[in-house]
């Protein structure tokens, strides 16, 4: 059977501090009927009861297992501390929000956009398939939030502009707590008040993005987003909506 693990585990020798590296696609393949599954991950996670550095260089994937690897992180009992060294986009960037303090390179990039799936059916499974990527946006934009403290309305045009961020803006915005390597005082963002002029808005949402809109990027996207083209039948949503529970 194919293995399909996207973390593995390392013990630093120099500090004895566990280390996990997120590299690659977010389950892939499957998160439940395989062999990796959320109890396996729980399960090795279990065994480091103290701090963890989770590296992550991830283009995304499944948002279910996204989430609930965010969870099992949020409720460590020792201290999270994510470093984002490559890429974190899409899903992998809601792990990347479990860090009690979440870093970025330099030449990190973080990403945020909508959920996306593939669904199959009637105009009644179409509009439930609508409803549910609805739910599941608003699931992503909670944990946001409580990273950045930014307003739920911003960071909706920011996913909904597929927004790009060096680590720079990602700092700015308040996605992440600093710079690895950067002797600056760590920058805490000001939520300024939402303004209400529409061409103030395009504005304001122009100057959060890097490189949209997505057309000037379509190859780059193919490349780093392999699993997103393949998306989630409809069929399986509510199944693994149920399996969440673990």
């Amino acid at each position: 059977m194919k293995n399909n693990r996207f973390w593995n585990w390392v013990r630093n020798e120099e500090t004895g501090a566990s280390e996990m590296y997120l590299y690659g696609a977010i389950a892939e393949s499957t998160w439940f009927e395989n062999d990796i599954t959320p109890a396996m991950f729980r399960s090795e996670l279990q065994k480091h009861s103290g701090d963890v550095t989770v590296f992550i260089n991830s283009p995304g994937g499944d948002v279910f297992a996204a989430s609930q690897i965010y969870t099992m992180l949020r409720n460590h009992p020792g201290k999270v501390t994510v470093k984002i060294d490559g890429i974190a986009a899409s899903a992998a960037s809601v792990v990347a929000m479990a860090g009690e303090e979440t870093l970025i390179s330099p030449t990190g990039m973080l990403m945020c956009h909508n959920p996306m799936t593939c669904a199959m059916g009637n105009k009644a499974d179409m509009e439930k398939a609508i409803a549910l990527l609805d739910e599941v946006k608003e699931s992503i934009i909670n944990a946001y939030a409580e990273k950045s403290h930014l307003s739920r309305n911003k960071i909706a045009r920011l996913m909904d502009e597929e927004t790009w961020m060096n680590a720079e803006k990602a700092l700015q915005l308040g996605f992440v707590d600093g710079i690895l390597f950067s002797k600056k005082n760590p920058f805490v963002p000001e939520e300024k008040p939402e303004k209400t002029d529409p061409d103030e808005k395009k504005k304001e949402s122009t100057a959060s993005m890097l490189y949209t809109p997505s057309k000037t990027l379509d190859s780059f996207l193919q490349k780093i987003s392999a699993t997103a083209s393949r998306g989630t039948p409809i069929n399986q949503l509510d199944k693994r909506l149920e399996l969440l529970k673990y």
